[in-house]
């Protein structure tokens, strides 16, 4: 299983859901999803315009655990 971490990465960078839509160029429904673990894949644009917003890497953003 893919535990999405996004906003704790958020609250420690301190930016918004619709703050970081704006910046990656995704709606904040679609970015709500990603947050909450309901979205079932995330194209690699996307995951890269997050990581240049939050300045972060993507195993800040994913943990897998069995």
């Amino acid at each position: 299983m893919i535990i999405i971490r996004l906003d704790r990465v958020m609250a420690d960078r301190k930016i918004s859901l619709n703050e970081l839509a704006e910046k990656v160029g995704v709606t904040n429904v679609n970015l709500s999803n990603l947050k909450t673990g309901k979205m079932k894949g995330i194209r690699f644009e996307t995951l890269e315009a997050i990581c240049r917003a939050l300045d972060c890497q993507p195993g800040d953003l994913m943990e897998y655990k069995e």
